[in-house]
């Protein structure tokens, strides 16, 4: 049952002959949506008959790489899956980092990342040049925002822990563009989520946009000029959308509308959704590019701990190259630290932050061994691995390497490898780390990610 205040918002909203078109798509089936990851799966790999057919799939038309799907055949609790070969999205959701547009090499934050749909869509974007820090405010939230991060393979994202307004002191006019999903009323969660119903009242839509206004304000001060901000909800009310706006344009002068664009449930295959992509004044242009900063210099430790990498991934990934940045160690890991021509975070910046993912984690190093993480499996492309033991899906050996287990292999298989499923003869993508030895492989894959038995 829909709030009476909100039947008659959307009555004021819409007029009575559209309402009652909108009020009858709750009846209907919510969409579920999916989108490819381009970092993995190519334009023949996404448009392969097997992966159409598998999951009914039709294409979204905001989205290039977004498909509506069966929810029937639960392409979540496939192979696929696991090996980031897409994220699955709510449909309408796809459209604010479609309108952002963000490009290779440029310094980008998305300032309410989690889950991670949106971060994930920017990343593929990007192609694994420059610079994406993710952030959310919740510390379980920004766990399993690193998860997706990590299982997408993306390896220039740095995943951050903190409030808005404390990015908003470290990263004065910095980015390129940002993202704002704004925590919102969720009046487009209704139809899949009735604990949003009853949550939902006039007062909790003002008290959102009271909290929007702040987390905008600092949003605009960490932009760059000439740079943009999407800012998307996930709901209908004007006073989060339209107004919101509105005010952003009056209380900034330099602020300009680039565009709006809304998905109406009843109109299109969607929840709903509103994103307006604003611009902060014009790029000046005799701004020279800021030079890399001096690297800090490093310590014996992470030489050592640098050192064991390099030799161990010569051997291992031979073919496979990091984006620009540096190496940064937090007790035994070591990450790679993603920079831009226009960023190298310092360590006045980083000091106390919260870091969920500091970029891409490469491994730890123990009792003078590296152990590479999980995280660099999924950035690898099998074709950049030395060895790799393949696994054809529906062969049991799926199963078990999912669920943890230690599976046979050639005893000609020695030392770390890919384990990899493949999708034809030519493509495979990894799932996670092996170590072959007399004819074993054991299991690398980290004990959070592992299946449940049935």
């Amino acid at each position: 049952m829909l709030p009476t205040a909100f039947i008659a918002q959307m009555r004021q909203m819409l007029g009575d002959q559209q309402l009652a078109q909108f009020l009858k798509c709750y009846d209907e089936p919510r969409t579920y949506g999916l989108r490819f990851n381009r970092l993995k799966m190519n334009s023949q790999l996404v448009e392969h008959s097997f992966l159409q057919q598998a999951w009914n799939l039709k294409q979204i038309p905001w989205c290039e790489d977004g498909y509506y799907y069966d929810y029937n055949q639960r392409p979540g609790k496939h192979p696929y899956h696991a090996a980031g070969l897409y994220y699955i999205q709510e449909p309408s959701a796809m459209t604010a980092a479609e309108l952002l547009d963000p490009q290779p090499g440029e310094t980008i934050l998305d300032l309410a990342a989690a889950p991670g749909g949106k971060s994930t869509q920017i990343a593929a974007k990007m192609q694994g040049s420059g610079v994406l820090i993710s952030n959310e405010i919740h510390p379980s939230r920004a766990k399993i925002l690193s998860e997706n991060i990590e299982r997408m393979g993306i390896v220039n994202t740095i995943v951050t822990c903190a409030a808005p307004s404390e990015l908003a002191t470290r990263f004065p006019a910095t980015f390129d563009r940002i993202m704002l999903d704004a925590p919102c009323s969720g009046e487009g969660m209704f139809r899949k989520d009735e604990g949003a119903i009853k949550e939902w009242s006039p007062e909790s839509v003002q008290q959102c946009a009271a909290r929007q206004w702040g987390i905008i304000q600092d949003a605009i001060s960490m932009l760059k000029r000439g740079g943009m901000l999407a800012y998307s909800t996930c709901t209908f009310n004007r006073q989060e959308n339209e107004e919101m706006i509105r005010q952003i344009l009056d209380h900034y002068p330099n602020m300009m509308l680039i565009k709006e664009h809304r998905v109406w449930p009843h109109l299109e295959q969607g929840e709903g959704h509103y994103v307006a992509l604003l611009q902060n004044g014009q790029p000046e242009e005799d701004e020279a590019t800021s030079q890399l900063k001096t690297k800090e210099k490093q310590n014996k430790e992470l030489s050592t701990v640098w050192d064991a990498y390099t030799a161990w991934a010569k051997e291992v990934i031979p073919h496979f190259h990091l984006p620009q940045g540096r190496p940064i160690l937090f007790g035994e890991h070591l990450y790679f630290l993603p920079t831009t021509n226009d960023l190298s975070l310092t360590s006045k910046q980083l000091n106390k932050l919260k870091l969920p993912r500091a970029g891409l984690q490469l491994g730890e190093y123990r009792k003078n061994r590296f152990i590479p993480a999980h995280a660099l499996a999924m950035a690898v492309k099998v074709c950049e691995a030395s060895e790799a033991h393949c696994l054809v899906l529906g062969a049991s050996q799926v199963t078990s390497y999912l669920h943890g287990e230690t599976i046979a292999v050639d005893d000609k298989l020695t030392g770390w490898c890919i384990v990899a499923i493949a999708f034809s003869e030519d493509d495979a993508f990894p799932l996670g780390w092996g170590k072959a030895s007399q004819g074993q492989l054991k299991n690398h894959l980290p004990k959070g990610l592992r299946q449940q038995q049935a």
